[in-house]
């Protein structure tokens, strides 16, 4: 029987090494800043958090809350018995929040293998428009998920083996590297690594390395068409009936609304399962049609404190 280490203190170990780099964050922008213009920093790279399934550059402003409800349906390779995949769904409920303006926190629950899952995402550098010569943003993001589905229907387990919660357990780290050139065109890659507690059999590595690459072209003021690919590198250990991610789809803004009509072989929409568990091969036309809805509702504006603080000391916001 083979022997799985899990290892416990990767996010935390992750999270505490990150916390000298939010003070020195702050130093580098200051030092790049301009003496004689107001920092101002680039926005809308992308009109969601997400690409399609992967995190794009933004983050969820500070003070709000994002209810996002992800849909996907069957494959379109089902035919026409099962309406061409629309007689199944997969779901995913998650809300993300803005815990600052460079941090974000979410917590979400699929459908698909009745998973929870958890993420902590921030934002390192920030692209400038004005005022200091950084060119580029980078965040960070570790994330874990855990299946709460009865042992003997996880695909991941094996005859003999004990059902205990880290068996269950995965987590992922990711960077995400990228720039918006124009008002029109954001590109960014994300190299990351996917760590499974628990794999089938010892042929199978825990830790999976991955390259994401994804960007969004505007269509219209409202439009934007977004792709995405998560390739897994070679090399580590048997994958056959597994595929790299692709997904496609479109942004629509309707107010505090963002609308999202995608395509991607897909079926899970969290990192262990749409990074190293896509069993949908695309050219072949195992295609998920689905969409993802994003909703933000302002639980605190700290602008708007800042500004009635100034204003009870009597002076200027």
């Amino acid at each position: 029987m083979p022997i799985h280490i899990s290892r416990y203190t990767c996010l935390a170990t992750a999270l505490t090494c990150g916390t000298p780099l939010l003070h020195a964050q702050d130093d580098l922008l200051l030092l790049l800043a301009s003496d004689s213009m107001e920092v101002v920093h680039t926005s809308a790279s992308f009109k969601s958090t997400r690409v399609i399934n992967g995190h794009s550059l933004e983050n969820t402003a500070h003070g709000v809350l994002d209810f996002r409800i992800g849909h996907r349906f069957g494959f379109l390779s089902n035919g026409v018995q099962e309406l061409f995949g629309l007689d199944q769904a997969t779901i995913r409920l998650g809300f993300d929040y803005g815990a600052t303006d460079r941090l974000m926190l979410g917590f979400g629950r699929s459908s698909f293998e009745k998973t929870l899952d958890g993420f902590a995402k921030y934002k390192l550098l920030r692209q400038c428009d004005q005022g200091c010569s950084m060119p580029f943003t980078l965040a960070v993001v570790a994330a874990a998920s855990a299946t709460t589905m009865p042992a003997n229907q996880v695909p991941w387990y094996f005859e003999g083996i004990e059902d205990h919660l880290t068996h269950r357990l995965a987590y992922s780290f990711q960077a995400v590297i990228g720039r918006k050139f124009t008002e029109g065109l954001t590109l960014q890659l994300s190299p990351g690594v996917v760590h499974r507690n628990l794999v089938k059999t010892a042929a199978d590595r825990n830790d999976l390395i991955n390259l994401g690459i994804g960007g969004r072209a505007k269509l219209s003021k409202r439009v934007t068409i977004n792709a995405e690919y998560f390739y897994v590198l070679p090399d580590q250990g048997p994958r056959p009936a597994y595929h790299n991610s692709v997904a496609v789809g479109f942004d629509i803004e309707t107010g505090g609304h963002v609308f999202q009509l995608h395509f991607t072989n897909s079926t899970a929409m969290y990192e262990r399962g749409f990074i190293t568990e896509t069993v949908g091969d695309f050219a072949r036309g195992d295609i998920h049609f689905g969409f993802n809805i994003s909703r933000v509702f302002t639980l605190h504006d700290p602008k708007a404190k800042a500004w009635r603080k100034a204003q009870e000391a009597g002076s200027k916001p």
